[in-house]
């Protein structure tokens, strides 16, 4: 299994969701390697099809996919339990490894 996070280095969300991200593996006793992508530009933005920062893949599927016409560098909004944040929670990314392994 391959895991991604795309990100950006200015975004106030990543590190957070690499947080909730480990502990979703860890409850779930995945020993998994994390590969981090850093989104540099648009142009890379485009080619790697990202949808904002962070974005979660497993095999190279987006665990929240979205269809668009185009991809840019920016920020991405997670719909929780409690509101909209910039990361989803634990228990969100539990739900989409199990859906995916």
């Amino acid at each position: 299994m391959k895991i991604e996070l795309l990100y950006f280095a200015g975004c106030p969300s990543w590190e957070q969701g690499l947080k909730n991200l480990q502990a979703a593996l860890a409850d779930e006793h995945l020993d998994a390697e994390i590969d981090l992508l850093l989104i540099e530009n648009d142009e890379m933005a485009d080619k790697q099809r990202f949808l904002g920062s962070p974005s979660f893949r497993i095999d190279g599927q987006d665990l929240w996919p979205e269809v668009r016409d185009s991809y840019h560098f920016g920020c991405r909004i997670y719909a929780t339990e409690k509101g909209f944040a910039g990361a989803p929670t634990t228990a969100m990314l539990r739900s989409k490894i199990r859906s995916m392994t």
